[in-house]
């Protein structure tokens, strides 16, 4: 876990009972100040707080805010100030879950999860016992991952095989190795790229050989790791817009990419229009292929005539 997200996540954990201690609300700016981040990242924690609650995640389940001019106060927080009372599958998973955050090669807050892990495991009792049988299995392969704690261990730069999918593309490359993360089961090495002279991130299951250097890893002053608070994707403003229209089954879509502007529309019914940034046409594509009718590109239009071109070839395969 990045100390940015385990950051993110304390503080968000924090401000909920420190809202409730001041019914009255609170300046977004001394708020702000007694957390130690500016005023608009407060107003992104706010505005995740409110889309948080307990199961089910109806209108009555939610944190409730409210905003008066630039004062903020917590109207409901749908019980996630009440102690935690854990059912025996969620203490098995929780448990599970602290003993494979242990195994994240440098994590900063060892102690603390070793601490997290021994309070859960002696709440939960004997149903902790049954963790111990359960096996983390991360896809990445593990001789990939031991190369590659060994290089940052060592502090040596890599040279990796990889396989980029959007372009169907074996590469070669030589890279300065910063971090491992674990992202949604996936392990990623985040590196500075000696070919792209840029950071990157590497996802190690595509990783097809990898070997240390005889030679340091250095990194140049210009490589900063990247704040994942908003996901691994994160488009740059200079990648060209595509703009989809999504039918009500593809809603999805703007829920689960980045997208700059979502407007609800009428034609379909309950469909959404949507722009999302890609320096991949393939990736647009693909994912206009995979939603089967539910997406159309409004947006460039030539990326409309290739997936058009693209599904009339797929057809006329199907018929012979």
């Amino acid at each position: 876990m990045s100390a940015p997200t385990t950051d993110r996540m304390t503080r968000l954990l924090a401000l909920l009972p420190y809202l409730e201690a001041r019914p009255g609300g609170v300046l977004l700016a001394d708020a702000a100040r007694d957390f130690g981040v500016t005023e608009a990242q407060l107003r992104k924690d706010l505005e995740l707080l409110w889309v948080c609650g307990l199961p089910g995640h109806g209108p009555g389940d939610l944190v409730d805010l409210s905003f008066e001019g630039d004062r903020v106060r917590v109207t409901d927080t749908a019980g996630l100030v009440r102690p935690l009372r854990l059912a025996t599958d969620e203490a098995v998973a929780l448990v599970v879950a602290l003993r494979a955050l242990l195994e994240v090669p440098g994590l900063a807050e060892t102690d603390a999860v070793s601490r997290a892990l021994a309070k859960v495991s002696a709440a939960a009792g004997q149903p902790a016992d049954l963790a111990g049988a359960v096996t983390v299995s991360i896809d990445a392969r593990e001789q990939t991952l031991a190369v590659v704690r060994e290089a940052l261990q060592a502090g040596r730069a890599l040279h990796l095989h990889y396989y980029v999918p959007s372009r169907d593309q074996h590469t070669e490359r030589t890279v300065d190795p910063m971090r491992l993360l674990l992202v949604a089961g996936h392990w990623y090495l985040e590196a500075w790229c000696r070919e792209a002279v840029d950071t990157r991130l590497f996802r190690l299951d595509r990783v097809d050989d990898v070997a240390v250097l005889d030679e340091p890893s250095a990194p140049p002053e210009q490589a900063r790791p990247r704040d994942l608070d908003d996901g691994i994707y994160q488009p740059g403003a200079d990648q060209p817009l595509v703009r989809l229209r999504l039918d009500r089954s593809a809603r999805w879509v703007a829920d689960y990419f980045p997208v700059e502007e979502v407007v609800p529309v009428d034609d379909p019914p309950g469909g959404l229009a949507v722009s999302v940034r890609t320096a991949d046409p393939a990736w647009a594509r693909r994912l206009v292929a995979s939603l089967g009718g539910a997406a159309r590109v409004e947006d460039p239009p030539e990326l409309a005539g290739e997936i058009a071109a693209a599904a009339r070839a797929a057809l006329a395969r199907y018929s012979d």
